[in-house]
Formats: structure tokens, sequence, C-alpha cells
């Protein structure tokens, strides 16, 4: 019992140390990114050993700050769900959104047309960056902990739905304010509908998948990551219950900050933009559920404590 206790004490300090980290390397990169990476770079920039230092930090301050994120959600998990379970959910979160994007980034479905530049390391086919998916899996990972401490658990297939419809929504105001921010900073770039309308779409088809409605974004966007996002929550719900997620994982609040943090960015950088609708939105969309979960989740751990599958 003791070592089970000690192993368990000790993710929770691994956690909390990628957290911290996590979030520090977001915030200074969203300080340099308003400050002086915001314009022309400046004659310190161009001497060495800055100019290396600039390069080398600007490849792979993205792809790191994601990939501590995942391990982050990783520790968390792997304390209060177990390993098994944990490589389970992160598999299954990280191969179903993979798929998704790189279906996404080849046909255009269910997202819209749309390219990944090179900014964000490594792509998976020539198409996905490899922090894409992982990213998927530890903010989903993040909004089913949210569901736990607004929701009633109980492990019947409605409620599992209704959880996975839940997070999907939570997802979804995610990127109210990334994909305005990473469009203008060219992390990735939608399309005219050139290959829908070879396609022999009709008119209205081709406007949803392409037109411009929020800061160069078209509305399938928001159409193909709610759906995505339903479907891996509603996968990963079906490793990890509704009732042991409210019992060993919502009570904690560091799924709540890690979704938070993600947030700084793409706020920032919309406010630096000019991007204000994006900024405020995007701002308010994710402050909502984190505020509303930051109270004890009392009603979730009532609804686990009279589970019979938590008894």
């Amino acid at each position: 019992m003791s070592v089970g206790i000690q192993a368990s004490a000790g993710t929770e300090r691994a956690a909390r140390g990628l957290l911290i980290a996590h979030l520090a390397l977001i915030a200074f990169s969203s300080v340099a990114m308003v400050t002086v990476l915001n314009g022309p770079p400046s004659p310190f920039l161009t001497q060495e050993p800055n100019a290396t230092i600039m390069r080398l930090g600007w490849t792979f301050s993205g792809p790191t700050y994601v990939v501590l994120g995942a391990l982050c959600a990783l520790a968390h998990a792997g304390g209060r769900i177990g390993w098994g379970r944990t490589a389970a959910i992160f598999v299954a979160g990280s191969i179903i959104s993979l798929g998704a994007e790189l279906l996404g980034t080849s046909s255009g479905f269910p997202f819209g047309e749309y390219q990944y530049t090179t900014l964000l390391g490594y792509r998976v086919g020539g198409l996905v960056p490899f922090p894409i998916p992982i990213s998927w899996f530890y903010m989903i990972y993040a909004c089913l902990a949210i569901c736990g401490r607004l929701l009633p658990a109980t492990d019947d297939s409605q409620t599992r739905w209704r959880w996975a419809a839940v997070a999907g929504l939570v997802l979804l105001a995610w990127d109210v304010s990334m994909d305005p921010a990473m469009v203008r900073t060219t992390h990735w770039i939608w399309g005219n509908g050139e290959m829908f309308s070879a396609l022999g779409f009709p008119a209205w088809a081709v406007a949803f998948f392409s037109k411009d409605i929020f800061y160069g974004m078209p509305l399938s966007n928001w159409f193909g990551w709610y759906i995505t996002g339903t479907l891996i929550a509603r996968v990963m719900l079906a490793i990890v219950p509704p009732t042991t997620i409210a019992r060993a994982v919502s009570p904690s609040r560091l799924p709540l900050v890690l979704y938070a943090t993600n947030g700084i960015m793409p706020v920032t950088l919309c406010f630096r933009d000019g991007l204000w609708w994006a900024a405020v939105l995007g701002a308010l969309a994710m402050a909502l559920p984190v505020a509303l979960a930051w109270r004890p989740a009392a009603r979730a751990e009532r609804s686990s404590a009279m589970s019979p599958t938590t008894a």
C-alpha cells in the first residue's frame, strides 16, 4: 500500500513540475511574441549567438510546450487511473485525432480545406505536425476532468454521450482564439474552396467548407472540431468511465489549470494583432467552464459516491 501511495505522490509531483514548465514556456513565448518577435528583428537579434538562440527557440518552443502538456496529463492520469488505462486513452486520443487531421489535410473533411506549414515541427505523412494529435489528447483529458466537476456521473451510455458532447463544446472554446492566432502566424493556411468546387459541390457546400466567417476560418472548422472532439471524448470514456473520472481525476484542479494555460498564447496573439472578437470571445469562452468548474466538485462526487460501479 505504501509503495502505491508513494508512486501516486511521485506522479502528482511530476505532473505539477511538468505543468509549471509548460506554463513557464508558454508565458515566455507569449511575452517574446508580443515584444522582441513582434515585427522586424532588432539588430541585437541578428548578432551571434543571439540569432542562433532565437532560431532554435522559434523552431523548438512550440513543439516543446505541447510535449510538456502531454507529459503533464500522462503523469497526472497515470497516478490517478493507472498507467494501463492512461496509455489506452493516450493512444486512442492521439490516433483518432491524427486520423481526423490526416483526412482533413488530404481531403478537406471534416474541417475544411487547409494545410499545415513547417512551424510546428515534423509532419506525419508530410501533412500533420506531430504535436497536433498529442495536444488533442491532453486538452480532451482536461475537458473530461471539467465535465467531472460539472455533470452527474454514472456509467450508462446516455451519460457517456452527454459528457462527450459537453467535452466537445469545452474543447471548441479553445479554438475560438487559437485558430485566428495560428492562421495569422501562418502555422496553418486555409484554402479557397477550389478542392470542393473541382469535386462539383454545390455553392452552399463550397461556402460551408471555405467561406471566411471568422478571421479566415470557415464554419466547417468548428463543425469538424466539435465532431472530432466529441468522438474522441466518447472513446476515452469507453476506456475510463465517468464515475472513475469524477472520483479520481476531477477532484484535482491541475487539469483546469492545464486547460486554461493553453489559452494564454492564442488570446495574447489575437490581442497583439487586433483580432479583438477572437481575443475577447476566446478568453470568455475558455474562462466560463474554468470558472464554473473551479468550485468544489460536490455534484460529481455525490454522483460518483452513489454509483454502484464506484461502490
